[in-house]
């Protein structure tokens, strides 16, 4: 006789095999999972029961989605009681907003309603997650592919000069405190033969995109200062490449200086488990000079030959597959994307779905800025075409039709806004300990800004690894951009702290914080933003300095003056700027710039201070990238002691 399983008959009565489950139990029939067989004893009761159900007259259909209203209707009740009972559920929602399956179930059950899945959401399902497969390769498809590198090592050991030594160009300029922050890909080729290079950072506040880089990554060169030796983060590289079971080659850098001890590093390295070739071992290391441009060749031919022992491969011929390496909003161009195709090529107008995200690739940019019609794998390009800004180490899948991509894209979004929907009382970080001590808090909600993706998805991380026994710690959004109104009400309705990296909140951001009684901090450290919260979990916050903003100048006109540099003509919207203020220069909700005032004029003359509604001019110490539209905040730095409320 035929077996007949649990997730047969969920499907036949709309139902998820997981609630099909929960209702066998409680008939007294315990099944294991979806796959379990029900009895042909025990088959005669579920079809009773369900049959039942179904008959009663109280069973609502779920078409893929509801709105409060909607499910009232079903159930003949007022809007106002289905929002009382979600308020009391710890959902915030209007009538016109749409509820997830699971709280929609529960609020029905509630009222004596069953909600069941219409047989079209459960096709839908199955579809979407269809299109989602990864088809499997036949060995005779694959072809040879390019060799994928992480450059890792412990900050100031030259990662960043080893890259710009192998590429030729100066990627040294942007970085910030010695930390690359934003993660970047870009090709060489040797030989004729291409290698892609992954830049992560070195820093340990970034070791979640560090470890994101190893999993995309088929070789990792470890960055060792011969002069400095094994360091914190060099270890934690080691552990990542380790723990991805990629070949390490180590690249001992900075031989050039006289205190260079390439045996000490070595000798290290054999501590860490890594035992160079040279000393009979397996690791193969070249000694460089980032510097002077010394061994470059023999290190680029030594990841061809790891290459080669490793036989990458790959199938071009079939829907493209790979990993966001970065993603940004940009100002003129929209959401853009880092991507690296790892299997299958994609082309220009593919439909896409990247993580939350969807869209159709109108441009292909490759690492040298030229457009391109396809990339193969193993090929890094920044794709332009899509509806919003993807997370960093999200994968990315080719679909056959826009409509598909639209769908997962919707499908994915709305899994995010249930896990955003929640809300209890205002919570600040001053008043943390304290609410813990008294266990009223065991989640600690966190909303991200940052000025560039990779930003965010590093302070997400190093936030989430805060989280103990006793309290967790949980990103519940993370983006680009400056802080919104929209993230201050989702702060609020979901108890959350916002934290800024990099980024001013918008006008009328801050009165509404204010409003809603949202504890809103920018930092413009990584570290600050991680100490501040592992103090306030220990009720050990230090006395802090706090800027006080004292008054807000839009900048309307730039004069170059010789011997003097770039003035700005300004126009004072609000407050007052002060001789010895020091000034946030914000462009697009961004801090391009924090440091003093070099001269406060009023026409020609030096003065002390200039208020709202009058004009001035403006200088600043050693900086002259100044555009018109710029805003500049002043303000004042003060100590303030903390107490808990």
């Amino acid at each position: 006789m035929k077996e007949t399983r649990v997730y047969q008959i969920a499907k036949e009565y709309g139902m998820k095999p997981n609630d099909l489950i929960n209702t066998l139990k409680d008939i007294g029939i315990e099944v294991k999972n979806k796959e379990s067989v029900i009895s042909e004893d025990e088959l005669e009761l579920v079809y009773e029961l369900l049959d039942e159900e179904k008959s009663s007259g109280n069973t609502i259909e779920y078409e893929g989605k509801i709105t409060v209203q909607e499910l009232a209707e079903k159930m003949n009740k007022q809007a106002s009681e289905v929002i009382v009972k979600l308020m009391k559920m710890g959902t915030m929602a209007n009538i016109n907003q749409d509820i997830s399956f699971e709280i929609a179930q529960l609020v029905a059950k509630d009222f004596g309603y069953d909600l069941v899945m219409s047989q079209a959401s459960i096709d839908e399902e199955e579809e979407i997650d269809k299109l989602l497969e990864i088809e499997e390769d036949d060995e005779k498809d694959l072809v040879h592919r390019p060799p994928v590198v992480t450059v890792m090592g412990h900050v100031d050991h030259g990662k960043t000069s080893l890259l710009d030594a192998i590429r030729k160009t100066n990627v040294i300029s942007g970085e910030a405190g010695g930390i690359t922050q934003h993660i970047g890909a870009s090709e060489v080729t040797v030989h004729g033969q291409k290698i892609v290079f992954l830049d992560t950072p070195g820093h340990e506040a970034f070791t979640s995109m560090r470890a994101r880089g190893a999993q995309v990554t088929d070789i990792a060169i470890l960055v060792v200062a011969a002069d400095d030796g094994i360091m914190p983060q060099t270890i934690e590289a080691i552990n990542h490449a380790k723990a991805a079971e990629v070949p390490i080659i180590v690249a001992i850098n900075k031989i050039d200086k006289p205190q260079a001890n390439p045996d000490r590093v070595k000798q290290e390295l054999s501590e860490q488990g890594l035992l160079v070739e040279d000393w009979g071992g397996d690791v193969i290391s070249v000694p460089v000079s980032a510097k002077f441009d010394k061994n470059i060749d023999q290190l680029l031919e030594m990841i061809l030959l790891v290459a080669e022992v490793e036989e990458l491969k790959a199938n071009p011929n079939k829907r493209a597959v790979g990993t966001v390496i970065e993603a940004e909003l940009d100002k003129g161009r929209g959401p853009v994307a880092t991507v690296l195709v790892q299997s299958g090529t994609l082309k220009v107008g593919d439909p896409i779905v990247a993580g939350v995200t969807s869209g159709k690739v109108r441009a292909m940019i490759n690492s040298v800025g030229k457009r391109v019609k396809q990339a193969t794998p193993s090929t890094a390009v920044e794709i332009l075409g899509l509806s919003d800004v993807p997370q960093g180490g999200d994968q990315f899948v080719a679909v056959p039709t826009d409509k598909a991509a639209r769908l997962i894209s919707e499908k994915r979004q709305e899994i995010q806004r249930e896990e955003q929907m929640k809300s209890s009382s205002k919570l600040s970080l001053d008043a943390l300990f304290e609410q813990m001590s008294q266990g009223q808090v065991k989640e600690l909600n966190i909303v991200v800004k940052a000025d560039v993706q990779g930003s965010v998805q590093a302070v997400k991380q190093s936030l989430e690894r805060l989280s103990n026994d006793e309290i967790q710690v949980k990103v519940i959004h993370g983006a680009v951009g400056a802080i919104t109104e929209s993230d201050v009400l989702l702060a609020s309705a979901s108890n959350a702290i916002i934290i800024g990296f990099n980024v001013r909140p918008v006008l009328g951001a801050d009165s509404l914080a204010e409003s809603e009684k949202v504890d809103m901090r920018t930092y413009t450290i990584i570290y600050k933003a991680i100490e501040d919260i592992e103090a306030a979990m220990t009720g050990m916050l230090d006395p802090e300095y706090v800027d006080e903003d004292t008054g807000k100048v839009e900048i309307r006109e730039i004069y170059k003056i010789s011997g003097v540099g770039t003035v700005a003509g300004c126009y004072v919207l609000s407050g007052k700027v002060l001789r010895n203020s020091k000034v946030r220069i914000v462009r697009d909700g961004i801090i391009i710039h924090d440091g003093e005032l070099a001269a406060l004029k009023r026409f020609k003359d030096d003065v002390k201070e200039v208020s709202a509604g009058y004009e001035c001019g403006l200088s600043f110490v050693n900086y002259n990238d100044i555009k018109q539209g710029d805003i500049v905040e002043a303000y004042i730095t003060k100590e303030v002691e903390r107490k808990l409320k």
